[in-house]
């Protein structure tokens, strides 16, 4: 009988220390993730010195947690997948030396995890059924993308933000309507109240064609509104310039992901990343994918945000296909997934 194959996964990319425990890439033994937000609150985002320190008080705590709630030993791990990039450059030296050495002392593996590819995994441990091709729309703080995923490490990259990524658009606007941070919950939350639409933001679409996003122009759009109306001494309702900005969002990202699958003859669009969890996205895109009879896939909202099970996934994938790193891996604070799609070449 075939060998199960365990993969112990480490990531901290951003403000997030997490160690997770796969069984042949999909079946979850543990998932234990230590969150900084409570910290990094009171800085309105996130300090990255101050995230890098956390990771170094928390990472061997949070590691052995993660194989104590599992029931397995190291000795019984055969691969360590760590995030390399991208993220914040102090951030991930602490997840990879941790990995790096745990790998130098007992000879296990290492294997290298593109954080946005991690990501889309994420959808293979919600949905084990899930199989290749199909379109992915990536929504995150630092990272929002349009792939069509053809096989496991096979990737065509469709369109990518060329400003702002739409989470952190919504970071920016909800600092600028004084709401705090994570910016994204907040303005989710009161766009259920507010009138989506009682302000005309723009939406950029950009040229016939384009997969590309750009949220820039409406960020400049919602603060000048805010500008304007106070100098005016209007009346400001937060909860409906939350429901018509998030609207704006929310449009763009729905109709280029389905014109996407259109045009890639996919029947099948997964989402992923911290905006995911957006439950006026998840309602839209659910709906004009019944209309267009397209199957829509989310996370459950604990693997849309930073955790180390998705990079659990994506390492297996990458070990039975023979993508490992030596003791020589370094950061790269701003990998791109063309980087990952390179190496599978």
């Amino acid at each position: 009988m075939k060998k199960d194959i365990i993969t112990l996964a480490i990531e901290t990319s951003c403000d997030e220390t997490a160690a997770a425990v796969l069984k042949n890439g999909r079946h979850v033994l543990s998932n234990i993730i230590s969150s900084q937000i409570e910290i990094h609150k009171k800085f309105g985002g996130v300090v990255p010195e101050v995230a890098s320190r956390k990771h170094i008080e928390n990472i061997n705590l949070i590691i052995q947690n993660a194989l104590d709630d599992a029931g397995i030993a190291l000795d019984n791990v055969d691969n360590i997948g760590v995030t390399y990039g991208p993220g914040l450059v102090g951030a991930l030296l602490v997840g990879i030396s941790a990995a790096k050495a745990l790998a130098f002392g007992k000879d296990i593996p290492l294997v290298p995890v593109n954080h946005i590819e991690g990501h889309i995994y994420a959808n293979f441990i919600e949905y084990p059924e899930l199989e290749p091709p199909f379109v992915c729309l990536v929504v995150s703080g630092g990272h929002t993308h349009l792939v069509y995923m053809k096989d496991y490490g096979d990737y065509e990259l469709l369109g990518r933000t060329r400003d702002d990524a739409a989470g952190e658009a919504f970071d920016k606007i909800a600092r600028a309507l004084g709401l705090g941070y994570p910016g994204g919950p907040l303005i989710d939350k009161l766009a259920v109240i507010g009138n989506k639409n009682a302000v005309d933001f723009p939406r950029a679409y950009l040229e016939e064609g384009s997969y590309d996003f750009s949220f820039s122009g409406l960020k400049s759009a919602v603060l000048n509104y805010l500008n304007s109306s106070k100098q005016k001494g209007e009346d400001i309702s937060i909860e409906d310039v939350a429901a018509s900005f998030q609207q704006s969002v929310i449009e763009v990202l729905t109709e280029k992901a389905i014109r996407a699958a259109k045009q890639m003859n996919s029947n099948t669009i997964v989402v992923a990343g911290g905006v995911a969890a957006n439950q006026g996205l998840r309602d839209m895109l659910t709906e004009r994918g019944k209309k267009e009879g397209l199957d829509i896939r989310f996370p459950s909202r604990i693997l849309c945000t930073d955790n180390a099970a998705m990079i659990g996934c994506s390492a297996y994938y990458n070990f039975i296909n023979g993508n490992m790193a030596g003791l020589d891996l370094n950061a790269e604070p701003n990998l791109k997934l063309e980087d990952r799609i390179k190496q599978s070449l």
